[in-house]
């Protein structure tokens, strides 16, 4: 019964990387920018006091007409901390007023293609506005110095294109008010600085869906039905006949909490439910239905969506 029990945990399914928190689903921010669409997956589950800080800068318009105000290739790429407002003499640059700093929640590695909040040296308890793009395995650095920045989330969707364009700028020394910083610049021509020669933030739009696939992975949290949840990530291993996914065993978590967004697998049917999948930052598929195909393997293949 044991083994029984054990199997049908881990066959549990399919999906992309990490979804899911107390009462949803990770959310997905997508930012238009004068660089390009970059989309971020706020891992809730892991981080729900910075996630719930994040949303909240987005939710009170301080990112939007945000610039990127720090430049370090091949370290990160920072912003959250300016904003383009308008004045008398039309836009100009003004700090995002911040909240209460929110405790530190470290828990997951600065690798490329996370983002992590910035802080005050010394002070873990710190982080309020500011958030930067790892640009490279940050790691060894930045996981073992003032507690740990906290990873809440990671580029998808091929995003970290945009970052390295960013970061392929020739940084310029400007001083925004807290002393010089290395400001990305785009079509800065070496004279006076323009407004239009900041990186902005145009537009931000959050999805809630209950699962991401990015990069042949989908992520998400799934109901198995012994009264747990879990999150799961599943690998896309063929796409001909038949697009086939093969459960990464690594990836499965027991969450504390079942989400009201979840996933759902039968061990009688052998079947895997996830209501919806984010496939990129503009589309939303629904109703997506897997069967457990190959239980050796952990292999589910796709039967239909909406």
């Amino acid at each position: 019964m044991y083994f029984i029990q054990k199997y049908y945990k881990t066959a549990l399914f399919a999906c992309l990387l990490l979804s899911a928190s107390i009462a949803k689903a990770n959310p997905v921010a997508c930012f238009s920018t004068n660089m390009g669409q970059f989309c971020i997956e706020l891992l809730e589950t892991q981080t729900p006091l910075t996630t719930a800080n994040f949303l909240s800068y987005i939710n009170s318009g301080a990112y939007t007409n945000g610039i990127f105000h720090r430049s370090m290739p091949g370290f990160v790429i920072q912003g959250g901390g300016y904003k383009l407002v308008d004045g008398s003499n039309g836009k100009t640059l003004a700090p995002v007023t911040t909240f209460p700093p929110v405790i530190n929640e470290f828990k997951i590695s600065n690798t490329r293609g996370t983002v992590a909040m910035a802080k005050l040296p010394d002070n873990p308890d710190s982080a309020t506005s500011q958030w930067f793009v790892n640009l490279a395995d940050n790691s060894l650095n930045l996981d073992n110095q003032n507690s740990g920045f906290t990873v809440f989330g990671r580029v998808i969707f091929g995003g970290m294109t945009v970052f390295d364009a960013i970061a392929a700028l020739p940084p310029t020394s400007l001083n925004l008010g807290g002393g010089p910083t290395p400001v990305p610049l785009t079509n800065y021509n070496g004279a006076q600085v323009l407004i239009s020669n900041f990186v902005q933030i145009n537009q931000i739009a959050v999805t809630d869906a209950t699962g991401v696939f990015s990069e042949g992975v989908v992520s998400f949290a799934v109901d198995i039905g012994t009264g747990e949840a879990l999150e799961v990530s599943l690998r896309l291993i063929e796409d001909s006949p038949n697009y086939i996914f093969e459960l990464d065993q690594a990836t499965i978590t027991t969450l504390p909490t079942k989400p009201a967004n979840v996933a759902t697998f039968s061990s009688q049917s052998s079947e895997l439910r996830i209501p919806s999948v984010m496939i990129d930052a503009s589309t939303v598929v629904h109703n997506v239905f897997m069967k457990l195909t190959n239980p050796q393997s952990f292999q589910f293949t796709l039967i239909s969506f909406d």
